[in-house]
């Protein structure tokens, strides 16, 4: 584990690594006529037991209440079935959708895999190169809904394809900039695909490249699109449009204000139509709805309320790698901060009364009022670290009825929380055990370590699934938070699908997948480890 300055620096060094429009005028909602919703369910005709959205249901409980197998009288059963490996070596987000038999997950090169969810055999595969040339990056998790399978690419394109049979049903581009990340995962409701969108322009895979950049033109955004025809029916800006305001220190035009772009995937209540979601920070400038949850009306995009969670917060790479404060204006006052709303939101009721809670990259989750946005409580459970805010919680949270759980990632350590939902009281508090570093293989690369949570936490009936930095899979008590079960995965595989695979840390941008029996995990999210194989699905199941 790393501390202090040390620690911190390593972070930024980190980031600097591992990081990486057609743009319309206004602010707000561009809105096509708005539709009668289709239907009010999760448009999910699978089993109770599958998982078919990244939040597994519309309110994003990320809990999964009709399994029934892995339990905590099981755990000494549970034993790998699969591997599947990935080819190409980026970064490996999000997770699987499961739905009856089949589980569908993309990856890195560009290609969508149907895989049989009991054995990793192939049905079919999608090929993303086969839309527009050149295939994309696929940097979120699929959902599952009305016979398709629906996902973006960091192209800027949104995608369905026919659940049994792999064939594109339709591709819309829903932005153009060329630093563009849909790591916002959909989410399908009334006919409706509800989708985020965010990007990399403020931190560039070159350092040199980065400072040159005129940063930066992109502005986040959510959409809405058909489900059928992928035809736009509203998209909100979460930004006015960017403008030249002078130049960089490298003679390169500075815009603004920019950014506050989208990472997270929404969540609906059925019962309001109203769409969810929270926003990031500003690259350069200031203004818009940065760090902020929003809600918005389903069928026409029209804010029903927003809350912004930060005064001010403007961040690009530079700020954690230029000495010269040009490159950072907001050093000067220290709104150089990172806070992202990065993390999807839960929808849960206390008393009769609805509420919305959301965690963010500060370390704080935050619990409003889901029809004023009031603030009902907030819990701090990491230290706010500025300059690259890693510390708190990066993409989501669970809940299962009775609790809310939520990990903090470079915390020093990362820890894993249970919140009462009416008081945010700490129920109890699990830090990333201490000895994550010394055993399996991140001990052969101790100066690569750290104990940490990047992915959204999961939850079954008694138990709680959350992966680490430290290359551990780990199941805990949901009553106590005492590890229950853990399983290294820094290691090599043999693999379904023939391609070389080695573990490396649990993957964010999504989490553990608990479906029919089954736990789905993604590796190689930031891979600090050494890896020349490809990055990993890894499927456990009970032996018999």
């Amino acid at each position: 584990m790393f501390v202090g300055k040390r620690r911190r620096s390593r972070q930024f060094a980190l980031l600097a690594t591992a990081l990486v429009a057609v743009l319309l005028s206004g602010t707000g909602a561009t809105a096509q006529p708005a539709s009668a919703p289709q239907s009010s369910g999760t448009e999910s005709r699978g089993r109770p037991g599958d998982w078919p959205t990244w939040q597994k249901d519309l309110r994003g409980s990320r809990h999964n209440p009709a399994e029934r197998e892995i339990k905590k009288s099981t755990l000494d059963k549970l034993e790998l079935k699969w591997a599947f490996a990935f080819l190409g070596k980026e970064r490996n987000r999000g997770q699987p959708a499961v739905v009856g038999n089949m589980l569908y997950v993309g990856g890195s090169n560009g290609k969508l895999h149907a895989l049989n969810a009991k054995t990793g055999a192939a049905k079919w595969t999608f090929d993303t190169g086969t839309v527009d040339g050149e295939p994309g990056w696929i940097t979120n998790s699929p959902a599952v809904a009305r016979g398709k399978v629906y996902f973006g690419d960091n192209r800027g394109y949104l995608y369905a394809v026919g659940q049994h049979t792999g064939r594109l049903v339709w591709a819309q581009r829903i932005e153009s900039n060329p630093y563009t990340l849909v790591t916002s995962s959909p989410l399908v409701y009334g006919g409706r695909v509800f989708v985020g969108v965010s990007s990399h322009e403020n931190a560039l895979f070159d350092p040199e490249a980065d400072r040159n950049h005129p940063c930066c033109t992109f502005r986040g955004h959510v959409n809405s699109l058909d489900a059928e025809t992928g035809s736009l029916r509203w998209r909100y800006y979460t930004v006015p449009t960017p403008q030249p305001v002078g130049t960089w220190p490298s003679g390169a035009t500075h815009y603004g204000p920019s950014g506050a772009g989208v990472w997270g995937s929404p969540v609906v209540d059925p019962a309001t139509a109203t769409v969810y979601v929270g926003t990031g920070q500003n690259y350069s400038g200031s203004g818009g709805d940065f760090d902020s949850l929003l809600a918005l009306d389903a069928w026409s995009g029209e804010v029903r309320w927003k809350r912004k969670m930060t005064p001010a917060d403007t961040w690009r790479l530079q700020c954690a790698l230029s000495e010269d404060p040009g490159y950072c204006p907001s050093r000067r006052d220290g709104t150089n901060l990172d806070w992202d709303v990065s993390a999807s939101p839960n929808l849960f009721r206390v008393d009769g009364r609805t509420l919305v809670g959301v965690g963010q990259k500060k370390g704080t989750y935050h619990v409003m009022d889901a029809a004023t946005g009031d603030i009902v409580w907030q819990r701090q459970l990491s230290t706010p670290m500025p300059n690259g805010g890693l510390s708190g919680i990066e993409w989501g949270s669970s809940y299962d009825g009775e609790r809310i759980y939520a990990a903090t990632w470079f915390a020093d350590p990362g820890t894993l929380f249970a919140l009462d939902p009416a008081t945010g009281e700490i129920l109890w508090q699990t830090p990333n055990p201490v000895d994550g570093c010394s055993w399996g293989g991140a001990a052969e690369h101790p100066d690569k370590c750290a104990l940490g949570h990047a992915p959204a936490p999961t939850t079954t009936p008694g138990l709680v699934y959350e992966g680490s930095y430290d290359g551990k899979m780990r199941i805990y008590a949901a009553d106590t938070g005492k590890v229950l079960w853990q399983y290294d995965v820094v290691r090599d595989f043999i693999t379904v699908n023939g391609v070389p695979g080695r573990g490396n840390d649990i993957a964010g941008g999504g989490g553990a997948v608990v479906a029919n029996g089954m736990l789905y995990i993604k590796t190689g999210y930031w891979s600090p480890y050494p890896n020349d194989k490809g990055n990993l699905l890894l499927a456990f199941g009970l032996r018999d």
